[in-house]
């Protein structure tokens, strides 16, 4: 038999007699003692419970825990327990289990704290993760005016290993996003300009719509979920491995040689990223305006080009720049706060990406609010 087996006979009325067989293994469950209350509870009541195992198979520590708490319930009842015909391993081990009674009170019920001792303790946390993302930006802010005044130290290597990691490597996650941003923009205005017979304005549509907002946005974005989290997610298993610590030890500052090129190839990459998006962007709304909807792509591009205006490429340019320092930041900092375990690593890293896209989705509210202060 595959599973543990459990059985109840009657002896000379007062004797309940288990019958345990079958496989007794923890990867199958425990087995459910409830069925002894059930037949304890038959009258007349039995005085001594007893055991056979005639039919028992292998054996675990699933076996033990059943015991445990038949033995429990038979102390509970006042009924006598013959352990005598169990196997002598098994007799030896219920004995140790039993020897040392449980501490009163060692089973303390768990139970949700009071509201306001939640919202005190929520509080509490959110000051101090405030406190923490105050004191980031004061060292980095330290930090920038260092490099200002060209006394910042850290690698030139690896800041181009990061600007690879951070331009190169997302070319084509940027490419394939921005391809199908263009596409879609070019079908949702297809289907409205076709009620008025205006098709070619789908060039302008595509055209301001990437270079002003959607280039820059999906490609920080893409970032904020790609190299935000990984940011996080290299600076947290460094805290967990103590380099942090290392670091701090040798006399460099983690700021300066970590956090810094961090937040430079980010910065430096994002308008670049940009650019390319907005380019393969409007090539979307190319393939459909000239593959779907039958116009020239002489009569397209013309279009477009009358459309965009440099401030429209440079407002998206330097919007990605901001959008790329943010990144930057949001997922360095979590990666700084990260705890000392596996799992709080992979909770920074999400951490990382919620911030990052918070303060992108904030910041390109603030910029609309601006650019139509400005008049752009």
């Amino acid at each position: 038999m595959d599973s543990a087996v459990v059985g109840f006979d009657r002896i000379e009325n007062d004797v309940l007699l288990i019958r345990l067989g079958g496989r007794w293994d923890l990867r199958n469950g425990l087995a459910p003692a409830g069925s002894l209350e059930t037949e304890l509870r038959r009258e007349p009541a039995p005085s001594r419970i007893a055991f056979d195992t005639g039919q028992l198979g292998v054996w675990d520590s699933s076996l033990l825990a059943f015991l445990t708490q038949v033995s429990d319930t038979c102390r509970e009842r006042g009924v006598a327990l013959d352990t005598t015909a169990l196997p002598a391993g098994l007799h030896n081990l219920l004995d140790l289990a039993l020897a040392v009674p449980e501490r009163a009170g060692a089973r303390k019920q768990v139970t949700a704290p009071p509201f306001l001792e939640h919202l005190g303790t929520q509080t509490i946390a959110a000051v101090a993760e405030g406190g923490e993302a105050l004191s980031f930006l004061g060292n980095m802010t330290l930090t920038s005016i260092r490099l200002a005044r060209r006394k910042a130290r850290y690698r030139a290597s690896d800041l181009w290993l990061l600007i690879q990691q951070c331009g190169v490597e997302a070319l084509p996650i940027v490419t394939l996003i921005s391809f199908l941003v263009g596409v879609i923009l070019a079908f949702v205005g297809a289907i409205q300009l076709k009620q008025f017979g205006a098709q070619i304005y789908v060039a302008n549509l595509v055209g301001v719509a990437m270079t002003r907002e959607m280039g820059a946005l999906m490609t920080a974005i893409l970032m904020a979920g790609r190299t935000g989290a990984a940011f996080a997610a290299e600076l947290g298993t460094m805290k967990v491995t103590q380099e942090l610590d290392a670091f701090t030890t040798a006399g460099f500052s983690v700021f300066e040689f970590l956090v810094l090129p961090r937040v430079l190839a980010l910065v430096l990459m994002m308008p670049l990223l940009c650019l390319y998006a907005d380019f393969v962007g409007i090539l979307g709304g190319t393939a459909i305006g000239v593959g779907m909807l039958d116009l020239s792509s002489r009569i397209y591009l013309e279009q477009t080009i009358q459309a965009v205006r440099l401030v429209d490429t440079a407002g998206g340019v330097f919007k990605a720049a901001v959008y790329g320092g943010l990144i930057a930041l949001a997922g360095c900092l979590r990666g700084l706060q990260a705890g000392s375990s596996a799992s709080a690593v992979g909770r920074a890293a999400t951490s990382a990406v919620v911030t990052g896209m918070v303060a992108i989705i904030a910041a390109c509210g603030l910029f609309a609010f601006l650019f139509y202060l400005l008049g752009i």
